[in-house]
């Protein structure tokens, strides 16, 4: 699909010979065993190197300019950090919130256990309000969180598939409130619609978890860093 965009032959010649390489990796073709781990030798012009600071550096290239774009939509629109866990994405996304300017707007789910499950035969005593608000699932927004004016988001859930909200839209906050975020749509359709995203109640479908329970927050999380299985879509 990169192939296809490239916009010059030069460029599809160096995305070419990359997608190449990802694919030797892939294939074991260029890596060497080393007491019983294999290695792959990785090419300068991957690493950042030029830098002390390299999260900030990382910030840098992949969002040259980034608060004199803030107000393009087009900016945002294939433009990302992408990384395997949720711990990286969310330390990205922390440090690319301290360079927006602006007070910042902290907003906590509010989780409470399903009807459903109050007769399992679970210790009711171990879900406090505390255990609650730690637990992590793949889809659901975090116990915090923390907005600014300019930031690019993403949407969690399917809102209205007619208008385009859908899992996986990205959009620019430009209004923030209490119980409803003001935002631009930047992908998917509807592109430079402004739409407003209410509270949810939202229930994990993760079956890992031996009960069920339902957080209320804004369906949204920062999306300057996504996980890579994310980006797919």
């Amino acid at each position: 699909m990169r192939l296809l965009m490239s916009s010059s032959d030069q460029d599809q010649g160096e995305i070419k010979r990359f997608a190449n390489w990802k694919l030797d990796v892939g294939n074991g073709n260029i890596s060497s065993i080393v007491s019983d781990e294999s290695e792959v030798e990785i090419s300068n012009d991957l690493f950042i190197i030029t830098s002390d600071d390299h999260l900030s550096h990382l910030v840098d290239f992949a969002n040259p300019n980034l608060l004199r774009n803030m107000s393009d939509y087009r900016y945002f629109q294939s433009k990302a950090i992408l990384a395997p866990t949720l711990e990286y994405i969310e330390k990205v996304n922390d440090f690319v919130l301290t360079i927006f300017l602006g007070m910042e707007n902290e907003y906590l789910s509010s989780d409470t256990i399903c009807q459903a499950d109050e007769n399992e035969d679970i210790q009711q005593e171990w879900f406090t309000p505390e255990f609650l608000n730690d637990i992590k699932c793949s889809g659901l927004p975090n116990h915090k969180l923390t907005l600014k004016l300019g930031v690019a988001v993403m949407l969690l859930q399917n809102i209205d598939q007619t208008s385009g909200l859908n899992n996986g839209t990205r959009l620019i906050v430009n209004e923030i409130g209490n119980n409803v975020i003001g935002a631009t749509v930047v992908t998917n359709r509807n592109i430079r619609d402004k739409v407003y995203i209410p509270r949810m109640n939202l229930i994990p479908s993760d079956s890992r978890l031996p009960f069920k329970f339902q957080l209320r927050q804004f369906p949204l999380t920062v999306c300057f860093a996504m996980t890579i299985n994310k980006s797919r879509g």
